[in-house]
């Protein structure tokens, strides 16, 4: 059985960074060279092999046997709760119900502002919990757009406002996989998300008024933020 080592280089900083190398890989062919979602995965993938093989010393097999796993826990684990997701989201736009979603936070506020941080913080939570996997962003933004936000803009708004949410993710599946990963319990792994989430809470909501009006949304609409904060 394979037992990992976590400083195969004799320096912490040196194995960090050997060991973020492919997630960088990702990022980097993504956003940077603008290859296609499916290439750069795979790209990412084979430097993950390579770094299991000759950074920690993995068996080849091994590795291998790993990548398979991580791609079926992937599907039967996350990506089941994001297809179900979308289906919902296709059901709702189809039968006239999402208009309505729309039309209920059109009336909690009519201001912009505010409306951003009941779409994007408060309803892109709910989606985090129930669903994850990217479709609080997806939905949210086209929520956003839809009520006059420029879509650059909405994008942005729907990332930092999922910041807080994210730790729990879908159905907690960051939760319970961390937990099964490292042998502990997943309540404490909860728990600590939970405190963490708190203190981020209370910071975006006010991030997200300055992102939508500058300094003068914060000025004029901070009793939303707080409000939301204290939800």
């Amino acid at each position: 059985m394979y037992i990992q080592n976590p400083n195969p280089t004799g320096s912490l900083a040196l194995s960090a960074l050997l060991a973020v190398l492919p997630l960088l890989t990702l990022l980097a062919l993504l956003g940077g060279l603008r290859w296609k979602a499916q290439w750069a995965g795979l790209a990412a993938l084979v430097v993950s092999l390579g770094v299991a093989v000759f950074g920690f010393r993995m068996n080849v097999g091994q590795a291998l046997d790993s990548g398979l796993l991580g791609m079926a826990a992937s599907v039967l684990q996350i990506l089941w709760i994001t297809f179900n997701a979308i289906w919902i989201y296709n059901m709702t736009v189809e039968t006239g119900h999402f208009a309505v979603l729309r039309r209920a936070f059109a009336k909690v506020s009519d201001d912009q502002r505010v409306q951003s941080i009941v779409i994007a913080f408060s309803f892109g939570a709910l989606i985090e919990a129930l669903a994850g996997g990217g479709s609080p962003v997806a939905i949210c933004t086209v929520m956003l757009m839809a009520i006059g936000f420029a879509p650059m803009k909405a994008i942005v708004l729907a990332l930092v406002a999922d910041t807080a949410p994210v730790a729990f993710g879908g159905l907690g599946n960051p939760i319970t996989i961390l937990g099964a990963q490292t042998g502990m319990k997943a309540e404490l792994f909860g728990a600590m998300a939970g405190r963490q989430t708190s203190f981020l809470a209370l910071v975006i909501p006010f991030v997200l008024l300055l992102i939508a009006d500058g300094r003068r949304g914060l000025r004029q609409a901070w009793p939303a933020a707080l409000t939301a904060w204290v939800s």
